[in-house]
């Protein structure tokens, strides 16, 4: 039987080998240590958990509004005025089925065929493919590690041509752990700022994790008057609240916008799943949130100065200093094209590194083919000390000969 031909523009993720191999070691009672996930290693504070029980209990288990209950729109309205300086309206919120169902329909709902689309480099993998899906075409612009991944106003200025429709801002970014100061957003901003027609997507679920007094915006609140019209505001509890099996993203900008969200969703998945509304509610009211992400914040900040300090250490390996998230995304130029380990193995690219690595050391990393660099490798220090060391450990033996 035919299948659709957008699958043939669509390219499958590189990395899914590797994780397949991961977790078949696993169920065969290998200790591997893993640097994949995604995703807090913290519970969803109680609190939140209670108010979506008491919902489910109270028979909040019927369809709800496409774009959310008017109490969570308004909880989210309200925390992005408190919190980012941007007034919106509930109106002007969709609440959607994760961060990356936001952002697809979103891209649904603006690009067109042809329409082009500026991504900076490294990129979350997902980007190019859902800009694909949409009928855009991906413009790559590669960041330099020398200026920690961050891509430049120049650079930004010779990506756009008279196709451009969106540029992809991600601060703190997945994989790169870097983040761009407001100063340097305004500087960027200045140059999209004369295209009238240039939607910008920020994409901002990593905003809580910022280390060691480093800051970021939102773009909107850069100049509300140029941009609220232009910005596709993107969030979710996924990262800010351990909740990513949850599944709730969401996106405000004009109203014009949401509403299309709205219509395109409808058709989709309809509502989320109804009894998780008054956990969003709860997460942005509870005066408790706020002493919960910093408990998260500050030991990731540890993490993430503990596992950069650990890999810079290691020769033949260089990282950028990680500024938010929960990633770093180191350079292994220096032991490609060279035999590693017991059985000196002769890697080209991530992909064979990491298998390497996960066959003979035992320990998961993620290839950064898939986020535009193919000599980097991603780790996420969403995992215990002991474990980062651990995995340190067997990696420096591993790189060795050992």
């Amino acid at each position: 039987m035919q299948l659709a031909n957008r699958l043939n523009d669509i390219a499958e993720s590189i990395t899914l080998a590797v994780t397949a191999k991961a977790n078949a070691l696993k169920k065969a009672g290998v200790d591997v240590v893993s640097f994949g996930a995604g995703e807090p290693d913290f519970d969803t504070p109680d609190f939140i958990k209670e108010a979506a029980i008491k919902a489910l209990k109270g028979g909040m288990t019927k369809y709800a509004p496409t774009p959310g209950t008017p109490e969570a729109r308004k909880a989210i309205a309200d925390k992005l005025k408190r919190e980012n300086n941007l007034t919106y309206t509930p109106e002007q919120v969709i609440v959607s089925v994760g961060g990356k169902h936001a952002l697809y329909v979103a891209f649904m709902a603006t690009l067109n065929a042809g329409d082009e689309v500026i991504i900076p480099s490294p990129y979350w993998v997902s980007y190019p493919e859902m800009v694909k899906l949409a009928g855009g075409v991906p413009v790559i612009v590669n960041g330099d590690p020398k200026n920690n991944f961050r891509i430049t106003p120049q650079q930004l200025a010779a990506a756009i041509t008279p196709k451009t429709r969106m540029v992809i801002i991600n601060s703190p970014s997945n994989p790169g752990g870097h983040t761009y100061s407001p100063e340097e957003l305004a500087a960027l901003a200045k140059v999209i700022a004369p295209h009238k027609d240039i939607w910008v997507c920020s994409d901002e679920i990593y905003e809580k994790l910022l280390f060691n007094g480093q800051k970021t915006a939102s773009w909107a609140a850069l100049d509300w008057e140029t941009w609220k019209d232009r910005t596709i505001t993107c969030n979710c509890l996924s990262k800010t609240f351990a909740m990513t099996g949850w599944r709730i993203g969401y996106t405000a900008g004009p109203k014009s916008l949401i509403d299309a969200m709205n219509k395109l969703q409808s058709q989709m998945t309809s509502n989320i799943t109804s009894f998780c509304m008054p956990a969003i509610v709860e997460a942005y009211t509870n005066p408790l949130s706020a002493g919960e992400i910093e408990k998260m914040r500050s030991e990731f900040e540890k993490r993430g100065e503990h596992i950069w300090k650990r890999l810079n250490a290691i020769p033949g390996i260089t990282c950028v200093k990680p500024t938010g998230a929960f990633y770093v995304f180191p350079s292994i130029a220096g032991h490609l094209n060279k035999p590693l380990g017991a059985k000196k193995t002769i890697c080209t690219e991530a992909v064979a590194f990491s298998t390497a690595v996960l066959e003979e050391a035992h320990v998961a990393l993620v290839p950064g083919n898939d986020f535009g660099f193919p000599d980097h490798v991603r780790l996420s220090f969403a995992t215990s000390m002991a474990n980062i060391d651990k995995g340190i450990d067997r990696l420096e033996r591993f790189l060795k000969g050992a």
